[in-house]
This record gives C-alpha cells, sequence and structure tokens, in this order.
C-alpha cells in the first residue's frame, strides 16, 4: 500500500487519481488547502496531519505501509516571504516528523514533490540538476532544506528516495472529475481563465520589458497528469530497486511567454481577455526553463502534453468546477 501525503491537494489528487490504477492507496490529508470531494473513491482517505506523530502512528500502524509519496507543502512564495515559520514548521519540522515515523516502521521508499524554486534564481537558458541551487525565498529554501535531510537519512539509515524538482504544474484531469482550485489563486492560467469567466475584472502582466522575444517573462508549463505519470514511474524504480537517491526535473523544454500563455487561452476559449499592463515584480527572472533529458534517459519520461491541452484540460474544469 502506498501512503498519499497530501493526497486531496491539486497535484496529490491527480497522483492518486492514477496510482489506484495500478496500487492500493491511502491518503493522509488534513484538508486545509485540499478538498475531500478530490479524492478518488477508490483510495483510503485520513483526515489527519503531517507533523502529528499520533495521526501517522495510526496510519502506520494500520496499513502495510511500502513506500511514502509526500505533497504535503505549503507553496505560496509570497506567503513564506511574510510567514517562513508557517513554511518552516510544515514544509521542515513536520516533514522531519513524517521521516521518524516511517524509519521507526521500517518504511525505506519515500518520493517528494520539490519545486524548481530550489534554483533560485539560475543563469543559465535550461535548468537541469547539476544547476546550482539559490532559493530566493523561505518556500524554496524549505523544499531545499527537506532534500539535504533526505540526502542525510539515506546516509545514516537507508533511506531510498527520488525528489522531483518541477516547474508549473497546469491542467486539469481529462474528464474535468478534479482540477485545480486554490484560495487565493496566484497561478497565471487559472487566473486567465477566471477573467475570462468573468470572475476577475482584469489580468495583471508584470512587466514587459524583458530580455525575450516579447518583452513577458517565459516559463517552462507542465500537465499535471505529465506529473502524475512521472511520480508513478518514480515509484516503480523505487520498488524495483533501480534508483535509490535521484533527483529529477519536471518540465517540457520549451517555454512559453505570458503573452503566449494568454494568446493561447483567447484561442482555446473564444474569449478575449483584458489585459492590463503592470510593474515588474522583485525577484521574477525573465526566464525559467527545465531540462528534464536526466529522466527520459534513466526511467523514459517526457511531457506529453502541450500548453494548448493543458488549457483546453483547464477550461473544461473552470466551466463547471466541482469543488
Amino acid at each position: 500500500m502506498i501512503l498519499v501525503v497530501g493526497g486531496a491537494g491539486y497535484i496529490g489528487s491527480h497522483l492518486v487519481k492514477e496510482l489506484v490504477e495500478k496500487e492500493d492507496v491511502v491518503v493522509l490529508d488534513n484538508l486545509s488547502t485540499g478538498h475531500r470531494e478530490a479524492v478518488d473513491k477508490r483510495a483510503i482517505f485520513v483526515k489527519g496531519d503531517l507533523g502529528n506523530e499520533e495521526d501517522l502512528y495510526m496510519v502506520f500502524r494500520s496499513y502495510p505501509i511500502k513506500a511514502v509519496m509526500h505533497f504535503a507543502a505549503y507553496s505560496l512564495v509570497g506567503e513564506s516571504v511574510t510567514d517562513p515559520l508557517k513554511y518552516y514548521e510544515n514544509n521542515v519540522a513536520s516533514t522531519l516528523t513524517l521521516l521518524k515515523v516511517m524509519m521507526k516502521f521500517k518504511v525505506k521508499n519515500f518520493i517528494f514533490s520539490s519545486t524548481a524554486a530550489t534554483y533560485g534564481i539560475p543563469d543559465v537558458e535550461f535548468i537541469d540538476e547539476q544547476s546550482k541551487t539559490a532559493p530566493i525565498n523561505p518556500y524554496g529554501q524549505s523544499k531545499l532544506m527537506v532534500e539535504q535531510m533526505l540526502a542525510d537519512f539515506s546516509t545514516s539509515y537507508g533511506l531510498n528516495y527520488v525528489v522531483l524538482r518541477y516547474f508549473n504544474a497546469a491542467g486539469a484531469y481529462e474528464s474535468a472529475a478534479i482540477g485545480e482550485s486554490h484560495d487565493p489563486e496566484t497561478h497565471l492560467i487559472p487566473i486567465i481563465l477566471q477573467q475570462l469567466l468573468g470572475e476577475r475584472e482584469k489580468i495583471s502582466v508584470f512587466g514587459s520589458d524583458y530580455d525575450t522575444e516579447d518583452g513577458t517573462c517565459i516559463r517552462d508549463y507542465i500537465h499535471v497528469t505529465d506529473l502524475a505519470q512521472a511520480h508513478i514511474l518514480a515509484l516503480e524504480a523505487l520498488l524495483s530497486g533501480k534508483k535509490s537517491t535521484e533527483t529529477y526535473n519536471l518540465g517540457n523544454g520549451l517555454g512559453y511567454s505570458v503573452k503566449e500563455v494568454i494568446e493561447t487561452c483567447e484561442r482555446v476559449t473564444g474569449i478575449k481577455a483584458n489585459v492590463e499592463m503592470a510593474d515588474r515584480r522583485s525577484g521574477d527572472p525573465a526566464r525559467l526553463v527545465a531540462s528534464s533529458h536526466k529522466i527520459f534517459t534513466e526511467l523514459g519520461w517526457k511531457a506529453e502534453r502541450n500548453l494548448e491541452q493543458i488549457i483546453a484540460d483547464a477550461w473544461r474544469w473552470h466551466q463547471n468546477p466541482l469543488y
């Protein structure tokens, strides 16, 4: 049985929907940001907290857990700057509690949902796993601290793990059964779609004078289902003994500008966006694009869905969100 911590959240729930086709799954989530309705009915759901040892002991005593997949981090960059305590307490200290309980029950396989924010502001065109890690906010720093803990636990206690650093998750399940629902919403594609649905007055584009083809920032967008499939490949590699301590980037390797994303949303929906140009935001690099060559070479994974499909799937969800 696989324990998915944070399995009621956006990315976790998409992983669970794919994983239940292959494994028995138990989800632990405190529903602080996740949605009970998003959890596939074939999975066992336990309401509990990552940082509560009693909740964790109950799960590990009740179910034969053979691997843990961790999605239960707070992930708002701005909030991490204004409230770092929240991020270090949940993302770092609570993860340490989880690892301690795993060691107690001799569960040695761990998949960690990490982030491109560990790289900070890189000075390379394509970011690979050897690129320098230099987070510029507590969110990225908290993820990097956990990555270091995993390496130390591997050396001392034999933990087997895969770290997946992904870029901008987007889209929704193809059937529109589950999708992206954050409060507040900070991600570009849902913000655009909400404006096109009349739920927002305008879309603010922060900066039009970057050193890019159209002057707006370029980011790497990856379909949430592609992300889920990468997690499953990583899990299979761990369980088969092929990989023990690996870090992989997950991205499409292309990159799209803010203007390109808005134009694609307009094309998919047939609705014109109300766009306002605004000043740059501090700390926004011009270009963040992943190289995912390593995971393609070692596990055979690559992003299959392009920007248009990401937006089309997201649009189906946003027209009739179920939670």
